[in-house]
C-alpha cells in the first residue's frame, strides 16, 4: 500500500476514488463506437474498471514485462485506452504516448528512441489496421518483446487484451509507484528534431491541475472530452482532469458534431473538453439542446490564434482557452464577461487566474530571443536542454526555463503577452507537428514535377496541399513510406482540371 503522505500518483488517485464510491460511473464509451473499432459501446462503473485493470496489470506481469520498462500505446478515443494507462502503471511501467495520426515510419522511430519493450494497439482505428502497423512496427524495434491489442481477429502473435481484460485475477498488491519517476513519455517536434518527454506523475498532475482549477470543473463533474489522451495535454485535460473531480469521464472519439451534441444531452454533461476551434464553432448556436453544459475547456494547438478568436457568446456556460506550446507545457485563462478571451501578463500564472490566493501553475517569460518561454511545476527542463555545442571544453549552465519556440512580444501599452507567430521551422497540422525541412524531403521520392507544401489554416495552423502527375501512385508511394494520412491525402483526387490534378486536407 502507499504511504498515507506520499505524493499521489495517477493510479492513487483512481484508488482514492475507488474507495468512496466503488459503484459510481467511471467510464463511458462513445456512442459510435462501432463505427470506430467494430466494437459495442459499454460504461463501468469504478469497481468494475478496478478489476479490469487489475487483471491488465496481472496480465503485463506475467508477459515478462520488468518493472520501469517503456509500453507504447497507440489506440482510440475509447475507454480501453484509460483503463490501459492505469494498468501499466499499476504493474510499474513507463507508458509512451503515440498519436493515432501516426504510421509506421513515426512509430518505429518512437520505439527505438524510447527502447520501448512492449506496444499495444486496436485492431481497427476508423476502418485502418491499426494491429498492422503495430506488428510491422515491432518488427524493426529490436527492443520489443511484446505486442497486444483490443479487438477480434487479432493478428497471429499478438495478445488479446480483451481476454486478459476479461480474466479474473486475484486481488494483488500494486506495483509501487514513485510519483517523482517517469510514468508518461510524449514526443515532441522542435527545430532540432523529435524529443522523447518523459513527464512524472506530479508533472502530470501539476498540468491537469492546471486545467482543473481554470475550467472551475466542479467535483464529481460529468466530463466529455473529445481530446484524446494521446499528449501531455491530452491526457492533462482528460484523465488526469477526471481523476481530480472524481466524476464521471466520458469519451467522443474525433469527430462526429452530431454524436458530440447527442452525448452532451444524452449524458447530462456539465463539462466539456474539446478542440478549441471545434468549441467555439459549438457555442456558435448559444448550446441549444445542452442545458447542462456549464463549463468548456478549449485546447489551441496554435497559441498564436487566440488572440483573433471570435467572443464567446453561449453564456452561462462559461469557456476557458488553454494554450498548448507542444509538449513543453501548456497555460490556461477563463475568458472575460464579454466573452474574449483574457489577458495574459509576464511572470507567475495562477490558476484560478488572476483570483488572489489561488495556486502557481507555472510563470511565462520572454526570452532574450522574443520567443515565449515555460517554467514550473509541469516544465520538464531537462528533455529539452539544448545539447553543448560540438567541441566545447565546457557547457554554459542550462537554461531555468522551457523555450516554446513560438515568437512572442510584449505590448507596449499593457504590457501584455503577444503571441505572434509558430515555432520556425516547424509545422502544425492539426495535431501532428513535423519540420518544415520534411516537406521537400517527402516530395522528393515522389518523382519529378511532384509538388507538397503547406499552407496557412485558420483553425489547424496549416494544411497540406500536394499535386503530381499520378495522385493515386504518390499516395501509394508516401504510404510505403510510412506516413501518416495527413501527408498521404494531401494528394486526394479533386475534380479533373486539366491533365494534373490537386488536393488538399
Amino acid at each position: 500500500m502507499s504511504q498515507p503522505n506520499a505524493s499521489p500518483t495517477l493510479d492513487g488517485l483512481f484508488r482514492r476514488i475507488l474507495a468512496r464510491q466503488p459503484d459510481a460511473v467511471a467510464l463511458i464509451d462513445p456512442a459510435d463506437k462501432p463505427r470506430i473499432t467494430g466494437q459495442a459501446p459499454s460504461r463501468l462503473t469504478y469497481a468494475q474498471a478496478d478489476k479490469a485493470i487489475s487483471a491488465l496489470a496481472a496480465h503485463f506481469t506475467a508477459a515478462g514485462l520488468p518493472a520501469n520498462s517503456v509500453i507504447a500505446l497507440q489506440m482510440p478515443n475509447t475507454i480501453e485506452f484509460p483503463l490501459t494507462i492505469l494498468a501499466a502503471h499499476r504493474a510499474g511501467l513507463i507508458v509512451a504516448l503515440l498519436p493515432q495520426l501516426w504510421r509506421q515510419a513515426d512509430i518505429t522511430t518512437a520505439l527505438n528512441r524510447t527502447g520501448a519493450r512492449a506496444i499495444v494497439s486496436t485492431r481497427w482505428i476508423d476502418g485502418v489496421s491499426h494491429a498492422d502497423l503495430a506488428m510491422n512496427a515491432a518488427a524493426e524495434a529490436f527492443s520489443i518483446r511484446y505486442v497486444g491489442g483490443f479487438g477480434d481477429d487479432l493478428p497471429e502473435g499478438m495478445a488479446s487484451l480483451d481476454v486478459a481484460m476479461a480474466e479474473h485475477v486475484p486481488a494483488i498488491e500494486p506495483v509501487a509507484q514513485d510519483a517523482r519517476r517517469a510514468a508518461i513519455i510524449s514526443f515532441d517536434t522542435t527545430p532540432d528534431g523529435v524529443r522523447a518527454i518523459p513527464r512524472t506523475h506530479l508533472h502530470m498532475i501539476a498540468g491537469g491541475l492546471a486545467i482543473f482549477l481554470e475550467g472551475r470543473v466542479p467535483q464529481g463533474a460529468m466530463l466529455l472530452s473529445a481530446q484524446a489522451p494521446s499528449s501531455f495535454a491530452g491526457l492533462a485535460s482528460s484523465m488526469v482532469t477526471w481523476l481530480l473531480s472524481g466524476g464521471t469521464l466520458a469519451l467522443h472519439h474525433p469527430f462526429d458534431e452530431t454524436v458530440l451534441e447527442s452525448q452532451i444531452r444524452d449524458l447530462g454533461c456539465d463539462t466539456l473538453v474539446a478542440p478549441a476551434p471545434l468549441a467555439l464553432r459549438l457555442g456558435e448556436s448559444g448550446l441549444a439542446g445542452m442545458p447542462t453544459l456549464r463549463n468548456v475547456v478549449g485546447l489551441w494547438r496554435a497559441p498564436e490564434q487566440v488572440a483573433a478568436s471570435p467572443a464567446w457568446i453561449a453564456a452561462p456556460a462559461t469557456f476557458t482557452d488553454i494554450y498548448l506550446f507542444g509538449e513543453a507545457g501548456l497555460f490556461g485563462a477563463r475568458r472575460v464577461e464579454d466573452g474574449m478571451p483574457a489577458v495574459i501578463m509576464p511572470g507567475p500564472h495562477s490558476a484560478p487566474h488572476n483570483q488572489a490566493g489561488s495556486s502557481a501553475a507555472g510563470e511565462i517569460l520572454i526570452t532574450p530571443k522574443g520567443t515565449l518561454g515555460l517554467r514550473g511545476p509541469m516544465v520538464t527542463l531537462a528533455a529539452y536542454a539544448p545539447l553543448p555545442p560540438l567541441g566545447s571544453p565546457v557547457s554554459a549552465p542550462p537554461p531555468d526555463h522551457v523555450d516554446t519556440g513560438f515568437a512572442a512580444r510584449l505590448d507596449r501599452t499593457s504590457g501584455a503577452v503577444c503571441i505572434t507567430a509558430p515555432p520556425s521551422g516547424v509545422m502544425s497540422v492539426g495535431g501532428y507537428r513535423f519540420l518544415a525541412q520534411d516537406l521537400q524531403e517527402w516530395a522528393k521520392r515522389l518523382g519529378q514535377g511532384a509538388l507538397l507544401t503547406a499552407l496557412p489554416d485558420r483553425w489547424s495552423g496549416y494544411r497540406l496541399a500536394g499535386r503530381a502527375q499520378d495522385n493515386a501512385r504518390a499516395r501509394e508511394a508516401l504510404s510505403e513510406l510510412g506516413l501518416n494520412p495527413l501527408m498521404v491525402e494531401a494528394f486526394r483526387d479533386a475534380p479533373p482540371r486539366g491533365e494534373e490534378s490537386a488536393s488538399q486536407y
